[in-house]
């Protein structure tokens, strides 16, 4: 067998294997935040794709710190209830950025599901996370309509 044609096979098997989800228990995973979990006690981080959920600890209002608080609390909850897989996936970086502070704040990227339902779909169906959905090697601006401003009620205009 040629390289060229051990590449081409090598290249098409990688992101098979990268796509490979794997039964994983819940007492193994620590959700940190709403999108954001650790697996095993062991960093990096995995950013779980498809969807934002808003923030905790970098709230920049209290409505988004406890829309945040109640995301991450259904998250757990969610792990608790049903049979866990797990997928790593490519982050949305640019080449050669994967794994470090560039490429998702140094974060690993994967799919959770619970009993065949990704745990995004769950969250956003229950309004505690929009869709956010990247390309290739960039992600568009992060939703983040928790951080508007909130506005003082107008008054009425007799």
């Amino acid at each position: 067998m040629t390289l060229r044609a051990m590449t081409l096979i090598l290249t098409c098997l990688i992101p098979l294997a990268a796509t490979h989800a794997e039964p994983i228990d819940g007492a193994r995973i620590r959700v940190i935040d709403g999108d954001t979990i650790r697996i095993d006690r062991q960093k990096p981080d995995h950013r779980l794709v498809g969807f934002n959920a808003p923030e905790t600890r970098r709230a920049k209002n209290e409505a988004e710190r406890e829309l945040g608080g109640r995301a991450t609390a259904r998250l757990r909850e969610i792990l608790r209830g049903g049979k866990l897989d797990y997928t790593v996936v490519p982050c949305a970086c640019r080449p050669g950025t994967e794994g470090t502070m560039a490429c998702n704040f140094g974060r690993r990227c994967g799919m959770l599901k619970a009993d065949g339902v990704e745990v995004g779909t769950v969250l956003i169906r229950e309004g505690l996370a929009v869709p956010f959905m990247c390309g290739p090697t960039s992600c568009p601006r992060t939703p983040n309509q928790w951080r508007q401003p909130q506005r003082a009620p107008q008054a009425e205009k007799p």
